[in-house]
């Protein structure tokens, strides 16, 4: 099995790699995992774990500014049916807008959008930052087999995806309002907090990733 972690100059990407390697070894699955940004290398890759870290405008851009590299993501995933997760602004980058800094485009792979984060309690503070208990669905998806309702997760992030289809948020997470946790649509699935990060919980969702028929 190949893995490309989609390398466009956001996020740890070498943490996201290591622990995707350690889910190859829990799956007992042969694989390697390569960071890359060559569109052959996407193209022929078995899945696709596309991270981010920062602004939404900003890792758009990044993507954008990489010759094909929007292009052979979006070919892979809509027109191939590649498995692809998302992390973080990764998977909100998944959503048709983000409104981070004025109206940026996503890929339009679920329906939503990505906007500002509103606690309805102002004590609450933002980022929304640290271990925080994720809701899951009563029947989970197979990204979330095996991990408990109000498992840990680490997140760190200041917007959320808001879901045009409810069907669409997998889990989700209180922070002074619901916010999307994960969220998935065909052969597209995402998280908004970081699996690398998330010890147990996280390598479990790669390792169920890694296995996922969509």
């Amino acid at each position: 099995m190949e893995i490309c972690v989609v390398d466009y100059g956001s996020g740890n990407l070498r943490s996201a790699a290591k622990a995707l390697e350690r889910a190859l070894q829990e799956t007992r699955i042969n694989g390697r995992v390569r960071i890359t940004a060559d569109r052959t290398h996407i193209e022929n890759a078995d899945r696709l774990v596309l991270p981010g870290v920062g602004a939404y405008a900003d890792c758009q851009a990044g993507l954008r500014v990489l010759p094909g590299l929007w292009e052979a993501l979006d070919a892979a995933v809509s027109k191939q049916g590649k498995p692809l997760l998302g992390i973080c602004v990764g998977m909100q980058l998944m959503a048709d807008w983000g409104r981070e800094f004025g109206d940026t485009p996503g890929f339009g792979w679920v329906p939503g959008e990505v906007t500002a984060l509103r606690p309805s309690d102002k004590t609450l503070k933002i980022p929304h930052m640290g271990w925080n208990n994720i809701d899951i669905k009563d029947q989970p998806h197979a990204l979330l087999e095996g991990i408990c309702d109000r498992a840990h997760a680490y997140f760190v992030h200041s917007y959320g995806f808001r879901c045009r289809n409810t069907n669409n948020q997998l889990a989700t997470v209180n922070h002074g309002e619901i916010i999307s946790a994960v969220v998935g649509k065909d052969n597209v699935v995402g998280t908004q907090f970081h699996p690398e990060k998330s010890q147990a919980v996280g390598l479990r969702l790669l390792s169920n990733f890694l296995t996922w028929t969509p």
